[in-house]
């Protein structure tokens, strides 16, 4: 009795073609997810970094035209000026998830030039009565943000109740006649202004990072693909198995 190695793969044309075409973008996805994993883990840990670093002078106003805004982002600064006699009420949510306010207010920091600072928090009943606005000089250390952009489920701003759904500086800046608006938004530190109300609740960052997710996702289906295509095989009699002979 001997045994004889009769195995055989008779490929199918059509899910053969059809593997090899879908095999490699699930692949190419995986692995560019996983590069985008490394990309997004580098950025949060530079912002960490900015967030914990010495916070450094405000732009000065005649850079802020070609200052780059999405890459000084989250870097500490300090700033000084006086106020503006104007709010502006930017629908958000406390870190618990509450509803409520931002307080942004222009600062006037140089002759003609403000930047509009988010001075904190206030829940919803207190919209509107939450305590005065700093008088005078004021110096303060906060985070530089770059503007929100409307996205297709953001709101529109009411700015009959003062309602801003977006911090946008050049948007909420349409009313300062001759003044040179900052391209980007101050975010007022803890301790920054007396009160208890508006409550600075701290720069979060708020980065999305589900690349190890994705890329797991388009991986796992790259091998159910592969599985897939070996067990039509198999049920077709297209895969042989050794055979004993005597």
């Amino acid at each position: 009795m001997s045994f004889r190695d009769n195995s055989f793969f008779r490929p199918l044309l059509w899910p053969t073609v059809m593997t090899l075409a879908a095999l490699p973008v699930l692949l190419g996805l995986g692995i560019w997810q996983v590069q985008r994993l490394a990309w997004k883990e580098a950025l949060i840990e530079r912002i960490e970094t900015r967030l914990h670093d010495e916070p450094q002078p405000l732009p000065a106003p005649d850079t802020w035209e070609s200052l780059d805004v999405a890459d000084a982002e989250y870097e500490r600064v300090t700033l000084s000026g006086h106020f503006l006699p104007r709010e502006l009420h930017h629908f958000t949510q406390a870190p618990d998830g509450a509803a409520g306010y931002s307080i942004v207010s222009p600062l006037e920091v140089a002759e003609g030039a403000v930047v509009m600072v988010d001075r904190g928090f206030v829940p919803v009943e207190l919209k509107d009565a939450h305590g005065d606005l700093p008088e005078g000089e004021v110096s303060f250390t906060g985070t530089l943000r770059a503007p929100q952009h409307r996205g297709w489920f953001d709101g529109l701003d009411d700015t009959t109740k003062n309602v801003w759904m977006i911090r946008d500086p050049a948007i909420m800046g349409e009313g300062l006649e001759g003044m040179t608006v900052a391209p980007f938004i101050v975010e007022a530190e803890a301790g920054s202004f007396a009160g208890e109300w508006p409550k600075p609740k701290g720069t979060r960052i708020d980065i999305p990072n589900n690349h190890l997710d994705y890329a797991l996702t388009w991986f796992g289906l790259a091998v159910v693909l592969i599985g897939v295509y070996l067990a039509y095989h198999k049920s077709n009699g297209r895969i042989g198995r050794k055979q004993k002979t005597t």
